[in-house]
């Protein structure tokens, strides 16, 4: 029987094209290469502003946004980059840090004649986003975070996995079964649709075969000792858009986020959506992801 995640892609890609986007893969160095959804017309997207959207640790770049590039392929640059052990990104590098992602990201911009842009990231994309907004602040000129924290510290990481009622990040993130993989969904919807049971195999074999060792390590590297860390300033303006009823990552870090960010960032959440906001809600949240990217690009500061 064919694989229907395997067939969906390809679609989806078709689709991207007749939107203006294309494929790019990005050689960062050698052994080390970041594939890019990127403008087509390079000519007229350096007149734009550009949006970067970072993906979650569940799922590649494209899957994650692929409702938000149609919404916002217009009147935006918009870049989607596939995380390393993502898509077609991959290292030869022993390197797993997000500071390393953020490095390849920020290199991968570069080449692509990216100097300003606002980030957009959700979970893991967000913590790598914090970590490109600390370590290139002329290259992040704003973010939208979605669902995540600055650090994965070891108390954020009790919390999160007692309210998902999980042991750890590998087993809930990197599943291996059927089963783990319904319970990966139904913690990150608010309201999981009924989806057929070959679909979930299907999902399994399309995601979760591939890279699982490195993705095992980009865990490990992950979690930080809380003694470890310290929120660094930060000069850019920061939006939060969240998941209401999202438990991995709940209200509570919400608060706690922005009390590490002195206050200086908004907070809108988006009620009945679960951790995957962008996915179970996308009209909603590009809705208020559109008034957010407009009140950072009219007052004259945007890129």
């Amino acid at each position: 029987m064919v694989n229907t995640w395997s067939l969906y892609k390809p679609l989806l890609h078709g689709l991207l094209k007749l939107a203006g986007m294309n494929r790019r893969v990005v050689e960062i160095e050698s052994g080390t290469a970041i594939n890019f959804w990127v403008p087509s017309d390079e000519t007229t997207s350096k007149k734009k502003p550009a949006v970067v959207f970072l993906h979650g640790f569940g799922s590649d770049g494209i899957l994650t946004w692929q409702f938000q590039v149609f919404a916002l392929a217009n009147k935006y640059a918009v870049y989607v980059p596939d995380f390393l052990f993502y898509g077609d990104s991959i290292t030869d590098k022993s390197e797993r840090s997000p500071a390393f992602q953020a490095e390849c990201m920020a290199k991968g911009l570069w080449k692509l004649g990216v100097e300003k842009c606002t980030l957009v990231g959700l979970s893991y994309g967000g913590m790598v986003g914090f970590k490109m907004a600390e370590m290139y602040p002329n290259l992040v000129d704003s973010m939208v975070i979605t669902c995540s924290v600055m650090a994965l510290t070891e108390s954020i990481t009790r919390d999160g996995l007692q309210r998902i009622g999980c042991p750890s990040w590998p087993q809930y993130l990197i599943p291996e079964t059927v089963k783990g993989v319904k319970t990966l969904l139904d913690v990150a919807f608010y309201k999981l649709p009924w989806i057929p049971n070959f679909i979930y195999k299907d999902i399994l074999e399309d995601m979760y075969s591939d890279h699982r060792k490195e993705r095992h390590e980009l865990l490990e590297d992950l979690i930080v000792k809380d003694k470890n860390f310290t929120a660094p300033h930060f000069t850019q303006r920061i939006h939060l858009l969240w998941g209401g009823d999202d438990i991995i990552f709940d209200k509570t870090e919400a608060r706690n986020l922005i009390e590490l960010l002195q206050g200086k960032a908004t907070l809108h959440c988006i009620e009945r959506a679960g951790h995957l906001v962008e996915l179970e809600r996308p009209f909603v949240y590009n809705r208020q992801l559109k008034k957010i990217l407009a009140s950072l690009h009219e007052d004259g500061r945007g890129n």
